[in-house]
């Protein structure tokens, strides 16, 4: 079947978790494509408070501008679309958006918090209705279809924005995993760490020597320094409910 583009990883959805788990199977060298249909819900948060890292909280228009920027340095490459139909083949899987594009992937990581239409042609995926619709997963996000994972809150996880990030996280290296790539942690160590002590460097981690970790680090705080120069510019996005009589 001739589709429009094709990728090892396709991620449906956005928000902390799809975006956390773009950013582990790209640093992986996976070809990873992020699919994202409007804005996260995570917008509507007027302050976003107990995520680490920030102790008086942060803007979520600006965590996620963060984590998508993020994901584009790792390598991850973001679209704006929605998937509304992913079926079975024989290599994969193959998406189609609602404008009639089509692509193919190995693996799918699905992270569209409750919308779950677009895998009803999936036989395999069990959906659990509590209310709202959730995908059954294991502990690693694995559906009852190989290669396709649920993250966030589509797999049933607490509403809280450090959860399903952590979540997305956990799906991303379980997805690298279960592929082709070689893979012992995705972490940056002093130089020597390992060589030192006559091991080969595992894969997936890396040694920087001390200019190397100065460079990165400056490079870290003027980035920081640019992002919160000033407020972000936009506020919280109202529940769409909520009346608006003004």
């Amino acid at each position: 079947m001739s589709t429009d583009f094709d990728c090892d990883v396709l991620i449906v959805g956005g928000g902390p978790a799809g975006l956390s788990a773009g950013i582990f199977t790209a640093r992986a060298g996976l070809d990873t494509t992020l699919v994202n249909d409007g804005d996260p819900i995570l917008r509507r948060n007027a302050h976003l408070e107990n995520y680490p890292g920030f102790p008086a909280g942060v803007n979520s228009h600006r965590l996620l501008e963060l984590m998508g920027e993020q994901a584009d340095r790792a390598g991850c490459d973001r679209r704006e679309g929605r998937v509304v139909d992913l079926r079975a083949s024989d290599d994969g899987f193959v998406a189609e958006t609602e404008v009639g594009r089509t692509l193919a992937a190995s693996k799918v990581v699905a992270a569209t918090k409750n919308t779950v239409d677009f895998l009803a042609g999936i036989d395999g995926v069990e959906i659990l209705d509590r209310g709202k619709a959730f995908v059954d997963t294991d502990d690693r996000g694995r559906t009852g279809v190989a290669g396709l994972y649920a993250a966030g809150r589509l797999a049933a996880q607490p509403h809280q924005a450090i959860i399903v990030a952590g979540h997305g996280a956990t799906i991303g290296v379980t997805l690298i995993e279960d592929s082709d790539v070689d893979f012992y942690h995705d972490w940056v160590t002093p130089e020597g760490y390992f060589t030192g002590r006559e091991r080969e460097l595992p894969p997936g981690c890396e040694e920087i020597d001390a200019a190397e970790r100065e460079r990165r680090e400056a490079e870290s705080v003027a980035a920081m320094q640019a992002w919160f120069a000033e407020p972000h510019p936009e506020g919280p996005q109202q529940h769409p409910s909520v009346r608006d009589d003004e």
